[in-house]
């Protein structure tokens, strides 16, 4: 029953970055080169922990050293476009179970465990969404809003939506990576 619910990362900005990276590249200079400069099979345990795909980690591990921010998340896309459907689920096996605070009410943990039972019984696959745009008490809400809408996908329509939101995971999951959170 996969769902990230974490803290939002910065809004996009514009400005020296660029539009691609969303957030002022010197904020993640340091986590950069140390990411660059990390053993090989470190970099790709690094990796593999912000998509849990082997050859999306191995791809992103042996790009290295990448330039600037920007770079780094432009090659992100690109070897999340390039996952063949096997890769996909290896990565969706390995997102995390929803973590919601021990204090949030009974009936929100029922309700999202029933939404991520029938989503998983429509597809076949965990549930994956990007909660970044959303503080964390419109997360719950947002995941299951979220569930309902894409339960109404075709299996075709929702393969592209999961993709796009691992995508979009991974991303953010990178710039944690690079901020030392």
């Amino acid at each position: 029953m996969p769902v990230q619910l974490r803290r939002p990362t910065p809004a996009p900005a514009a400005g020296p970055e660029g539009p691609l990276t969303g957030v002022p590249t010197g904020i993640h200079a340091a986590g950069l080169a140390h990411l660059n400069s990390l053993p090989f099979a470190a970099a790709e345990a690094a990796f593999l922990e912000c998509c849990g795909s082997l050859r999306w980690a191995h791809r992103m591990a042996v790009h290295r050293p990448y330039p600037d921010l920007g770079a780094l998340l432009a090659a992100s896309d690109e070897a999340g476009y390039d996952l063949a459907p096997r890769d996909i689920a290896e990565a969706l096996a390995a997102e995390p179970a929803p973590c919601l605070h021990h204090d949030a009410p009974r009936a929100a943990h029922l309700a999202l465990r029933a939404a991520h039972a029938a989503y998983e019984s429509r597809f076949g696959h965990a549930f994956v969404i990007c909660l970044d745009a959303f503080q964390p008490a419109q997360q719950v809400d947002q995941v299951l809003a979220g569930i309902r809408a894409r339960l109404a996908h075709d299996p075709d329509e929702e393969r592209a939506v999961t993709a796009e939101e691992l995508r979009r995971v991974a991303r953010s999951r990178i710039l944690e990576l690079l901020s030392g959170d």
